[in-house]
């Protein structure tokens, strides 16, 4: 369902320009996604996306409706789908979820009044504006982070993963330059291989797989990364933020970066597990609109990521492990403490142990 009555959305759909209605058809699996879910609620310019995602893939689902309607069906069957939709369906548009982020990263610089984000200039490659393209834009046997860097230009498919991937780059577009930064430094340093480096691999794992956890309680960070849940997640779950209820008073939020993350999480299952970082903000952080939180955190998180990178020792491995659905509020089954009692999903944890080490 699209997400156009969420309260905590960033939506600035009231533009002055009329820009084009994006056409085409969307597979089944994007009919799957529910918008209102407490993870997808900081993504930037949700309410255009989300309705449009919810048309196109709709006017497939329809499509196939007709396709199946036999003589004996009664007409008003037919007459009962929006006509719009049908139509649409019928414009077979390729690169479809180019065009619809293409059209998001446009309304949202307009209705900042800014101009369109930039990369984050590697050596002696210029900034270049960031823009969707079709998949078929990538040279072969070009890297596609390297044309990223080089050309601004983002290549994209019709498919769930490139969908979230785009929703990142609009809403943290400074850390996922700042990622591709270090993308462009290592193949510069060691070119393109089978094996990319721990740099490489920490950018990858949580570009794909990554959560960001703000709070302005110091013990919630500490607790999360000494794999003690009940100190970060269960205890202190008063402190935190209530995606569908912005709390002005909340200590803890939970964002989620990875796009891969995201897509995984169109059908969640328990066991899955973020790869997180701990930002710690004053407690003004929380008094903030969503969208000011959202700017504020990607300015952060790119800096963080920036100190990160630059360290020679850097590895995966330095990112805490976080079972997504433990986060308060996101799944109505962690109201019971008896949630986070499966330790399959709730490890002890390698530093716990590692803590206890003379």
């Amino acid at each position: 369902m699209p997400a156009s009555n969420s309260p905590a959305t960033l939506n600035f759909d009231t533009h002055i320009k009329q820009l084009p209605v994006v056409e085409g058809q969307l597979d089944n699996s994007f009919a799957a996604i529910d918008w209102q879910k407490p993870w997808l609620t900081h993504i930037t310019q949700l309410s255009y996306i989300s309705n449009t995602i919810e048309r196109l893939s709709r006017s497939k689902l329809q499509r196939n409706s007709l396709d199946n309607l036999g003589d004996s069906e009664d007409l008003d069957n037919a007459k009962s789908l929006d006509t719009y939709d049908i139509n649409a369906s019928d414009i077979n548009t390729p690169d479809t979820i180019a065009k619809v982020l293409k059209t998001a990263i446009t309304q949202q610089a307009e209705h900042l009044q800014q101009p369109l984000p930039h990369t984050k200039p590697a050596h002696d490659h210029e900034s270049q504006t960031l823009q969707f393209v079709s998949q078929n834009a990538l040279p072969e046997g070009k890297a596609y982070e390297h044309f990223i860097g080089t050309t601004g230009n983002i290549p994209t498919r019709d498919n769930l993963h490139d969908l979230f991937n785009g929703s990142i780059w609009l809403t943290f577009p400074k850390t996922k330059a700042m990622l591709n930064y270090y993308h462009m430094l290592e193949i510069a340093k060691q070119g393109i291989s089978e094996r990319r480096g721990r740099v490489r691999d920490t950018i990858t794992v949580f570009d794909e797989n990554g959560a960001v956890l703000v709070t302005s309680d110091a013990s919630i960070g500490k607790a999360l990364v000494d794999f003690d849940w009940q100190a970060s997640l269960v205890k202190p779950r008063a402190k935190w933020d209530n995606p569908a209820q912005p709390n002005t008073s909340a200590q803890a939020a939970v964002y989620i970066f990875g796009h891969a993350l995201l897509e995984q999480l169109v059908h969640p299952r328990k066991p899955l597990c973020a790869h997180s970082i701990v930002i710690h903000v004053a407690q003004e952080f929380f008094t903030l609109s969503l969208a000011e939180r959202i700017s504020c955190l990607d300015d952060k998180v790119a800096e963080y990521m920036d100190t990160l990178l630059s360290n020679d020792d850097v590895k995966p491995r330095q990112l805490a492990p976080l079972p997504i659905l433990g986060v308060p509020h996101f799944w109505t089954e962690n109201a019971d403490t008896g949630f986070y009692e499966d330790s399959y999903v709730f490890r002890s944890g390698r530093r716990q142990s590692n803590n206890k080490k003379p």
